[in-house]
Parts: structure tokens; sequence; C-alpha cells
């Protein structure tokens, strides 16, 4: 999934980054690198118990925001993501913060709709809640917890399309 995850970062940071004179070619993928390490880390930290829970990012990752493009930096947690990237690039590679705010604005929404629309998605494996979940759940996260919360975000329906049969597969519907 993290190479999945990256390939997207790629795709949505040609402009952004590679083609940006505040950036530093040297650091380009160092930049895109951090975008990638903040994403984990704040879904980590949402799916770990941070503010809304795991319920937030599965209604996230759900498409359940009704958050579209640049209204996912309005997210709570996108929003978090977001103010750790621009920290980490101004540190990491001395970009000033308007430049890293800049950034960060163009990329991560682009990146996030992408990984959001592709999760949704039936034709298409790249990304699924159990990729997703298990990668930034490090184990932790209990099953019986995600049954529960998708019943609640899906409003207890069970028959939610996409998302419900994308859970259904991620706790066990197709043994």
């Amino acid at each position: 999934m993290l190479e999945q995850l990256m390939g997207l970062i790629q795709d949505h940071s040609q402009e952004a980054v590679v083609n940006n004179p505040s950036v530093p070619n040297e650091h380009n993928d160092g930049v895109m690198q951090s975008i990638l390490g903040s994403i984990m880390g704040g879904m980590s930290q949402q799916a770990q118990g941070g503010q809304g829970g795991l319920g937030s990012l599965i209604g996230l990752l759900g498409g359940q925001s009704g958050m579209g493009g640049n209204g996912l930096m309005s997210n709570p947690m996108v929003a978090g993501i977001a103010q750790n990237a621009v920290a980490g690039i101004m540190d990491k590679f001395g970009i000033h913060n308007a430049a890293a705010q800049s950034l960060v604005a163009s990329v991560l929404p682009s990146v996030l709709g992408s990984m959001i629309s592709k999760t949704n998605d039936p034709e298409d494996n790249s990304f699924n809640m159990s990729s997703i979940l298990g990668a930034v759940g490090d184990g932790k996260i209990d099953m019986s917890d995600v049954a529960n919360i998708a019943g609640s975000v899906l409003g207890g329906n069970q028959s939610q399309g996409v998302l419900g049969s994308l859970l259904g597969s991620f706790l066990g519907g197709g043994k």
C-alpha cells in the first residue's frame, strides 16, 4: 500500500514539488517522502484513537465526509496531516512556511481524493479498506470495533454498496 500511496504522491507532485523553484531538485524525493510520512502518521494516529477515532478515518476513506478536492482540507484529520507535513518540510529541507503551505495545500487534497476514490472503486484494487487499516492500525485495531463503527458510519444498513462490501470482506465476510 505504501508504494501505491507514494505513486499517487509522485503523480500529484509534478507542479507543486518538482517544478517548484522553492524546492531544490535534490530535495524533491525527500519532500514527497515527508508527505507520505505525514499521511501515514496522521491516519495511524487517527486509527489508534485520535479525535474522532477510527470512525472518522473510516468515514473519510469511505467518502462519507462529503468533502471532495480542496474541501478535504477543512477535515480536522486532514488539517492535522497538513500541519505535520508543512512542519516536516520546513524543518527537514529549510523551505519557508508560505512555500511549504502552498505545496502541501496543492498536493495533499489531490492525493487523498485519489486515494478515497480508489478505495471506493470496486474495479480498482490498488487501495482497499483492509490494506489501509492494516497499515495504519499497526495490529492494534479491534475488528469488533471496526464492525460497530462501520455500522454507525453507514447508518446500520448492511447494504451500503462499495464501502459495505469492502468492510464485509475486511471483516471476514468472504470466508
